[in-house]
């Protein structure tokens, strides 16, 4: 009551005064600040194919003004991060929508002499003209690639260096790309050791984890199934159903996905995210990177519908 009888007291002298301010002269009043928002950090899982689906999510996240402190990106997580610290998400996305399937095997150089189907030079060609010379010391907000070391199965966090080396190393796919020799050490993919990265972003000391988790809703794949061997006869030529048959590329990639899919399930429950993103992508094989549109608008969308958790999630982390 003193203090407001005081305050009055002066808006009444200063109409008064001749020579004061009049009551429409607000600007000795200063402007109010604008509300402090939380930045988030964000966790961007590997899932090949439908990892493109992490351009609709950032997408989403700058239209709504939410700011992203770090990414932590395992995959195509770490290729999609990296590229939008570096301001190259637009170009990323331009080159992910204009793929088709012949052109995305003039991309790959096929060899039957390394460690693997894919040399990845092609690939590798094409982010130069975008990401040479570019370091993660460069970069405006901290990145970190994960990857797997194949001779002792550490799991390798990248956080300095080449930006291409790191991305290369991070999505190098056993038996599909060749493993990238970085520093006396042979990486290849970090979703074998960490899929969703969200532990990178707590050991940052992160106040706030998005995750984007490309394989959840592919459902059944934990379950436990009782079966019977049936006789099989060697010497027998085997029928099997076109339908059902698969190459070599095809076991290797649906391995590698049950192999990811079980250890995020395992991680993420003894660390969870605080919030986690589940775009919808079961239909999206993990070599179709011609659907990138599809998986691009299916991200932004579950971004959209999540925006409100987001941002009740950085007013709670604010009133702490």
């Amino acid at each position: 009551m003193l203090n407001w009888s005081f305050n009055r007291s002066l808006v009444t002298a200063d109409a008064s005064d001749p020579g004061g301010p009049s009551m429409n002269d607000m600007s000795h009043i200063p402007a109010p600040a604008p509300p402090r928002k939380s930045k988030i950090a964000l966790a961007l899982g590997g899932g090949a194919a439908r990892g493109w689906a992490h351009i609709g999510v950032l997408r989403a996240l700058d239209e709504e003004g939410i700011e992203v402190s770090m990414i932590a990106g395992t995959s195509i997580g770490a290729l999609v991060g990296g590229c939008y610290l570096a301001g190259k998400l637009d170009e990323l996305e331009a080159f992910a929508r204009s793929l088709t399937m012949r052109r995305i095997a003039s991309l790959l150089d096929f060899t039957i002499r390394g460690s693997g189907l894919f040399g990845g030079m092609r690939l590798t060609k094409r982010m130069q003209e975008h990401l040479e010379n570019l370091s993660i010391e460069s970069l405006d907000r901290p990145f970190v690639a994960v990857a797997t070391e194949v001779n002792s199965g550490h799991e390798v966090w990248i956080n300095s260096g080449a930006l291409i080396t790191a991305i290369r190393a991070s999505y190098a796919l056993p038996g599909i790309f060749e493993p990238i020799k970085c520093n006396n050490r042979t990486l290849v993919d970090g979703a074998l050791v960490n899929p969703v990265p969200v532990s990178v972003c707590r050991a940052h000391e992160e106040p706030l984890v998005v995750a984007v988790n490309l394989n959840y809703d592919l459902y059944g794949r934990s379950a436990v199934i009782k079966h019977s061997a049936s006789e099989q006869k060697i010497d027998e030529p085997r029928q099997e159903d076109s339908a059902a048959r698969l190459g070599l590329t095809s076991v290797m990639v649906q391995s590698f996905n049950i192999i990811q899919d079980r250890i995020s399930r395992a991680r993420l429950a003894g660390d969870p995210p605080d919030l986690a993103l589940h775009p919808k992508l079961s239909d999206i094989g993990l070599s179709e990177f011609h659907r990138a549109g599809e998986a691009i608008d299916r991200g932004y969308l579950e971004a959209k519908t999540r925006i409100t958790e987001i941002k009740r999630m950085q007013e709670v982390v604010l009133m702490r």
